[in-house]
Order: C-alpha cells, then structure tokens, then sequence
C-alpha cells in the first residue's frame, strides 16, 4: 500500500509538473527582456526584428523627462526612432519629399494601443524629433508593466504617443504611381 501511494503521488506530480510548465514557458517569455521583439515592417527595405542586445549594440541617446503620468523626473536610454527607421532603409534627408512627405509610422503595444507619428516628424532635417525607443530607465530595465521596451516622445505636451510595451513600428508610405 505504501508503494502505490508513493507511485500515486509521483504521478500525480508530474502531471501537475506537466500541465502548469507550459504556462510558466509563456510567462517567462512574456516578461524577459532578452527574448523580447520589437518588428519593424511595412513600406521598408529592410524589414528589422530587433532584441534588447541589437538595440545596445546601436549608438544610444539619453533623454531626461518628466513623466507626467507619474509626475516624476526620468531618465530614459535607448535608440532613436529615427536610427532604427534608417537601419530598415526608410527614405530620409532629401529623399523624403513630394508624396513622401504623406508616409506616416505606426507603433504599436503588446495590448493593440496604437499611435502615429507623421514621417517628417521622425526626421532630424526636418525637425528637432528626439523620440526614443527606450530600454532602460533610470539606470535600469524597463518592468514588465512598462516594457521591455517603450517609445518615448518627450516634446509633445501630453504623453498620449508614449507607448509601453512597445511590440512593432509600420510604415505605410503611398504607392508608387505609374
């Protein structure tokens, strides 16, 4: 009888082992920075899917905000938007002229919060434009409530284009007419 119950038990506990360790491989995915993704696709020549460690091998910027949602004082470091979008070979400088001046970029969050951003708007020939996707702040890792990553527009009034969780940028650009 003692036998049957450890033999009981032993099955038991891998069946319980066995039906909770997928759930926990998805949270884990979910939450660690590592394994994170940020696409980047639509009207480019160089469709980019980027991890934290491509994004700390590129030149990186730092940005001191307040961030008005918890009216506190941050320091965020990460890549400009503007280097990722040249690194997926989206037109720039002179190049983005005539109906160009249209092309607009979609980022969106892991909980399907989207917001745009003009592509004049993204470009430092044009504009002052210092929006980062950030992967630290305040010396640390973006929490998994906030991150791993977020896109930072630290010059408009509101923090409404300010995305956590960040997961893709698309670029939609108009066709080519004949």
């Amino acid at each position: 009888m003692d036998r049957n119950r450890r033999t009981a038990i032993v099955v038991f506990s891998v069946c319980a082992f066995l039906s909770v360790f997928p759930f926990c491989q998805i949270a884990i995915a979910q939450t660690s920075p590592a394994a994170a993704q940020l696409k980047i696709g639509g009207a480019v020549s160089t469709p980019l899917t980027l991890t934290a460690t491509d994004l700390k091998s590129m030149p990186r910027t730092t940005l001191h905000v307040t961030n008005p949602h918890e009216n506190k004082s941050e320091t965020y470091e990460g890549v400009l938007l503007e280097e990722l979008l040249r690194r997926a070979g989206v037109a720039r400088g002179d190049q983005l002229r005539g109906k160009l001046m249209t092309a607009y970029v979609i980022a969106e969050a892991e909980d399907g919060y989207k917001v745009v951003f003009a592509l004049a708007e993204l470009d430092s020939g044009i504009t002052n434009s210092e929006i980062l996707v950030a992967d630290t702040v305040d010396g640390a890792p973006i929490d998994a409530k906030r991150g791993p990553f977020r896109l930072v527009a630290p010059h408009d009034k509101r923090p409404a284009r300010w995305v956590r969780m960040l997961k893709s940028i698309t670029v939609s650009a108009p066709k080519e007419s004949n």
